[in-house]
């Protein structure tokens, strides 16, 4: 997305010939003034990706890749993002337009890509243009007026026109290079995720994530996609048993999970994550940095890869 800025939230008013549209103008400030507007945002965009590559079933990670998605499923993510955003921001449905909002009939657009195709129909319309990066972790949201002057000339076989420089340079953006939650398994390091994503089980990819991946909060949605089954937390609960005598918890929101990464200086495990710590017992009173009291011992943290001595029983 080489036509991004810096800015997350830009204030100023559209610029050029659409900056006296009452309409754009109104739109952009109806969802200024709605509450954390940004991380609804991208929370939808979260999900609505997520949503489609359906991990849980399919193991895809990478919206992307060519092979991870078809076109069809790309023309439905579109969809699937009009739904979200209608749901979160309570917008009712448009005149002719996706959405009504401030009183304006507006379409929704979205790509994964650098730009937009805009159907004849809506030409003269506001359009809420979105789209993200999940390589880069951001996203973009803008409001746009679409006016002949403002596309490019070519169209594709169903007639849509993709947004010129001009065109691009009238967008009213909400936010630019705002962060877009990140896709876990995409943000792996490639031997990590390679490791993690090669093993032939749900049981062998669930105890390699957690083996690999450690001092991080793991959510739902990453342990469904290398699970690839409908009970990944079973898979995580036999991977318990296993990493246990390596020396290694993972802990949950639950019991004693809080209270060991609390005392760690750990990120504490809301429900539905995870995070795993190799452990190694020290003296107490010993040990250079924080620790914690588990069955009557002192442990610390350990940043080897190598087994540590096994671990007493925790309560998850």
């Amino acid at each position: 997305m080489n036509d991004l800025g810096d800015t997350l939230f830009d204030l100023s008013e559209p610029t050029g010939p659409q900056g006296s549209d009452e309409g754009v103008a109104d739109v952009l400030g109806w969802f200024r003034q709605q509450k954390d507007v940004e991380k609804r945002f991208g929370d939808g965009l979260r999900q609505s990706i997520d949503e489609v590559l359906d991990g849980q079933r399919t193991g895809r990670f990478d919206p992307h890749h060519k092979d991870q998605l078809d076109k069809t499923e790309k023309t439905y993510l579109g969809t699937k993002v009009e739904i979200v955003v209608r749901a979160e921001f309570e917008l009712p449905r448009g005149d002719r337009m996706d959405y009504k909002v401030a009183g304006h009939d507006v379409d929704a657009k979205w790509t994964i890509g650098s730009n937009w195709t805009i159907p004849r129909e809506a030409m003269g319309h506001i359009c809420l243009l979105m789209r993200a990066n999940d390589y880069k972790q951001v996203f973009d949201v803008g409001v746009l007026r679409i006016q002949p002057n403002l596309l490019n000339n070519g169209s594709n076989q169903d007639g849509k026109k993709t947004i010129n420089e001009l065109g691009r340079l009238e967008i009213a953006w909400l936010f630019r290079n705002a962060a877009l939650p990140p896709n876990f398994v995409l943000s792996l390091s490639p031997s990590i995720r390679d490791k993690v994503l090669g093993g032939k089980t749900g049981q062998q990819r669930i105890t390699e994530l957690f083996r690999h991946v450690r001092c991080v909060l793991i959510g739902r949605v990453t342990t469904q996609t290398v699970a690839r089954q409908l009970d990944p937390m079973k898979r995580v609960r036999d991977a318990r048993i296993k990493l246990k005598d390596e020396g290694i918890a993972i802990l949950g929101h639950q019991n004693e999970g809080r209270r060991i990464a609390s005392a760690l200086g750990l990120p504490l495990p809301n429900k539905g994550e995870l995070l795993s710590v190799r452990l190694v017992q020290v003296p107490e009173g010993g040990a250079m940095g924080p620790t914690v009291e588990i069955g009557g011992r002192c442990f610390a943290v350990s940043d080897s890869d190598e087994p540590t001595a096994p671990l007493p029983p925790i309560s998850n």
